[in-house]
C-alpha cells in the first residue's frame, strides 16, 4: 500500500530550533517518539512523552557518545520490510517496535572544520550513528520517511498536518533521494579534510546548485 502512516518516530538532531513544532504535532497525531540525549530533555521540557533509545536497547550510551543508536532493536525497526513476512516474524520474535519516521541531523563536521583546528575535536564530529540511521531509512523509504535536514521540517509539518501523518510512496522517496544528497555531501566533506594531508589523487566534490547554470558552466565555477 503506497499510503503509509507514521505511528512511531525516533529524533536525533545536533540543532533543536524548529523541532518544538514537529513534536507537538506528533504528539497530537498520537505518535510514540523515541530519542536520545539532548534530544530526549529538548522533547521532555516541552511536556511531551518520549522514550529514551537507551531505554528501549537496554544499553547506555556509551564511549563518551559515540555509540547511542547502534543496535539492532533500533535498525531492525527501521530496516525491517513491513511487506516482508520473514521480517515481521523477526520484528514479532524479537519485540522489535518498527519506526515509522526518522529525524536526524548530522554533527556539523564542516563548520567545526571551518572553526577550529584541534583535529580531534574536529575527529569527534564525525558522526557514526546519525549517518547510519539516515542511510538506513533512506534505504527502507518503502516504509520509512527519513527527515535528514532541518530545512525539512515545513514540508514534514504539511505532511502531518494536511495528511495526518500519512505519506506516499512517491513523498518517501523524494525524501530517501534528499537524504543520499546529505549523506554523500557529509562523507565528501570528511573525504576533503584528511585529503589535505593525504594528497590522494581523486576529485571529489559536492555542491547544491540553486540556481540555473549556463551551457558549459560548472556548479563549482562562477560564470564568466
Amino acid at each position: 500500500m503506497s499510503e503509509k502512516k507514521i505511528n512511531s518516530a525516533l529524533i536525533s538532531v545536533f540543532y533543536k530550533e524548529g523541532l518544538d513544532q514537529v513534536v507537538k504535532v506528533l504528539h497530537d497525531l498520537g505518535v510514540k517518539i523515541y530519542s536520545t540525549g539532548g534530544t530526549y530533555n529538548f522533547i521532555m521540557e516541552l511536556g511531551i512523552p518520549a522514550e529514551k533509545v537507551e531505554d528501549l536497547t537496554t544499553y547506555p550510551s556509551i564511549l563518551g557518545g559515540r555509540v547511542k543508536t547502534l543496535h539492532p532493536l533500533v535498525f531492525g525497526g527501521i530496516l525491517a520490510r513491513r511487506g516482508n513476512k520473514n521480517d515481521m516474524e523477526q520484528v514479532s520474535r524479537y519485540k522489535i517496535p518498527p519506526i515509522d519516521l526518522v529525524i536526524v541531523d548530522l554533527y556539523p563536521f564542516e563548520e567545526t572544520v571551518r572553526n577550529i583546528d584541534d583535529e580531534q575535536e574536529i575527529i569527534e564530529k564525525i558522526d557514526i550513528g546519525g549517518i547510519s540511521l539516515i542511510r538506513a531509512a533512506a534505504k527502507n523509504y518503502d516504509d520509512v520517511v527519513i527527515i535528514s535536514k532541518r530545512e525539512q521540517y515545513p514540508g514534514l509539518l504539511n505532511l502531518l498536518n494536511e495528511k495526518k501523518g500519512y505519506s506516499n510512496i512517491s513523498e518517501r522517496r523524494h525524501y530517501a533521494a534528499e537524504a543520499f544528497l546529505v549523506s554523500s555531501g557529509y562523507d565528501t566533506a570528511i573525504f576533503k579534510y584528511f585529503n589535505r594531508r593525504e594528497g590522494i589523487t581523486a576529485f571529489r566534490e559536492s555542491i547544491d546548485i540553486n540556481y540555473p547554470l549556463r551551457y558549459g558552466e560548472n556548479p563549482h565555477q562562477k560564470g564568466v
